[in-house]
């Protein structure tokens, strides 16, 4: 077949179908390196405008890989300029793709995010459920690191707390305190203690 870098074991693969995957992928690399960086200048409209670009990029070219990745960052931007309603949507929809990739790690992060925005708008009947969602998928895997699931628990352990249930706050807090002084972040461990002593007054 002339024209068509087949690999002949079967595999099926197109030299130059991966050499333009890999640009694209190097493409949106890019995208994301120079919203970061205009992030940490706080030049918040410049970091949306290059992740709108990569945006269209994603859904044009279908890369479902770099589409969630991207959603998130400018989740991460719309919060950052005061649009949590915004935010979440573009979280909702990265939850959406990762629900369908097998990326749990992905789609717990992304689902606490979701969560976290929620908590923020007032709507802990709709934060709770994603806080539980999340947990559970850390809690099911070992390769968890303490701080991920620390920061789920956080989360949790604030809406117990707001919404009038201390004694799973409690329990929350100090599991939450003890797995971030297994990773060694400090104003974790501040903050938990404080949380627990407030607890401990009431």
């Amino acid at each position: 077949m002339r024209g068509s870098m087949v690999d002949c074991s079967g595999g099926g693969f197109d030299r130059q179908k991966l050499l333009s995957y890999h640009a694209m992928s190097s493409s949106i690399e890019a995208v994301l390196r120079t919203a970061r960086e205009a992030r940490n200048e706080q030049r918040f409209h410049d970091a949306k405008r290059a992740l709108l670009e990569g945006l269209e990029s994603c859904r044009h070219n279908g890369q479902q890989t770099e589409l969630p990745v991207v959603l998130k960052a400018l989740g991460q931007i719309e919060r950052d300029m005061g649009n949590p309603e915004v935010a979440l949507l573009l979280y909702e929809e990265a939850v959406t793709i990762y629900r369908n990739q097998d990326q749990p790690f992905a789609l717990a992060h992304t689902i606490r995010h979701v969560a976290d925005i929620q908590q923020d708008l007032g709507r802990a009947d709709l934060a709770e459920p994603n806080y539980r969602e999340a947990l559970a998928i850390y809690r099911d895997h070992p390769e968890t690191s303490p701080l991920d699931l620390a920061n789920a628990i956080r989360g949790l352990a604030i809406l117990t707390f707001d919404t009038g249930s201390p004694e799973e706050a409690r329990r929350l807090w100090q599991e939450a305190h003890d797995l971030y002084a297994a990773a060694n972040v400090e104003p974790g461990v501040q903050e938990s203690a404080r949380r627990l002593a407030l607890l401990a007054s009431r």
